[in-house]
């Protein structure tokens, strides 16, 4: 019997926004996670003093929503909402 695949593992779609980011879809989710913080530690991003806190740039803002300081908790579900489900393929 298959193992189920996860559902962080089902390829996604990515908007324009987060595009410019992590690149164009479909990827699974983890995926998108792992190049989101390739690009936060790329252009160090990440608040000196309190790592939890990400400063974002003007690309990063336009997926966010604003230039101020976020949580990294945080930054995950805005993210989430620049991910679109793509359709299963026929077998």
């Amino acid at each position: 019997m298959a193992k189920k695949e996860s559902a962080f593992m089902k390829p996604v779609g990515v908007s324009e926004d987060l595009a410019e980011i992590v690149g164009s879809g479909p990827m699974p989710r983890t995926e998108v996670t792992k190049k989101v913080w390739e690009y936060i530690k790329k252009h160090k991003l990440q608040d000196t003093k309190n790592k939890r806190k990400i400063n974002p740039d003007s690309k990063l803002a336009k997926v966010l929503g604003s230039n101020q300081s976020i949580d990294m908790f945080e930054m995950t579900s805005k993210i989430s909402a620049h991910l679109k489900p793509t359709l299963a393929k026929a077998n």
